[in-house]
Order: structure tokens, then C-alpha cells, then sequence
């Protein structure tokens, strides 16, 4: 029975930190080295890069920029509120996290789905001519 007990209590904590591991915060680089968030003024996109009723992801900037109607753009964190994965599509009018399945209304960061707590925060921009920056 004692090597029983001990054979299952290994593998119970071998599991246990494996799935602990698992869930701590990923999709974020520590290192900061090619993730650095873009500064204010920098140009992020072309108002043509961006599709009405859609978006584009710029992981480099941790930035999401969407175009919810003609002309109307609009920018959040490309940092999901649930857990820190950076979101990695945009979609039927969500901007959608692959880690646990978060969806935010492409309008208003708002959660559209969860698990998400919080909706995405919204990052400032300008249009300048067909340029989208960071105000």
C-alpha cells in the first residue's frame, strides 16, 4: 500500500503543477525584448489596412485596431483581460482571445464572451489623412 500511496501522490503533484503551469499567464513575452508597446505618434496602420466590420492585430504593439463602420476607427489592447493571452483574430465583429475563448465587441472592447472579466481597454489613436497613430 505505501508505494501505491506514494506513487499516486507524485503523480497527483507532478499534475497538479503541470496544470498550475499551464494556467499561469501566457502569450506575453517577459522579456520585452520584441514586444515593446508602441509609443505615442507611431504609426500603426493605414486606414486601408483595416476592413470595415473587422480588424487587424499588430502583436508587436500589443494594439488591435478596428474599423466597426466606415470612416469609425478604434483601438484596444491586444491583451485579453481573462488571463494576458494576446488576442489573435478578428471576426463577425469580435476581437477573439485563442487561450480560453474571449470574445470583445470590435465597437467598444466590450466582453462579448467570456470567461473575460473586463472588456479590452481602449487605446488612443488619430487619424491623420489615411493614417492611423497613437495619440
Amino acid at each position: 500500500m505505501t508505494d501505491s500511496s506514494t506513487r499516486r501522490t507524485v503523480l497527483v503533484t507532478g499534475a497538479t503543477a503541470a496544470l498550475a503551469a499551464g494556467c499561469s499567464k501566457y502569450g506575453n513575452d517577459s522579456s520585452g525584448s520584441s514586444s515593446v508597446k508602441a509609443s505615442g505618434g507611431q504609426e500603426l496602420a493605414k486606414t486601408s489596412d483595416i476592413p470595415v466590420g473587422g480588424g487587424k492585430i499588430l502583436k508587436d504593439q500589443k494594439v488591435v485596431v478596428t474599423q466597426p463602420k466606415k470612416g469609425e476607427f478604434k483601438a484596444f489592447s491586444a491583451i485579453c483581460t481573462h488571463q494576458g493571452c494576446t488576442v489573435n483574430a478578428v471576426a463577425n465583429g469580435t476581437i477573439d482571445c485563442p487561450c480560453h475563448g474571449s470574445k470583445f465587441d470590435i465597437a467598444d472592447g466590450s466582453v462579448a464572451g467570456g470567461p473575460a472579466p473586463k472588456p479590452l481597454p481602449a487605446e488612443p489613436i488619430t487619424v491623420e489623412g489615411n493614417s492611423i497613430r497613437l495619440a
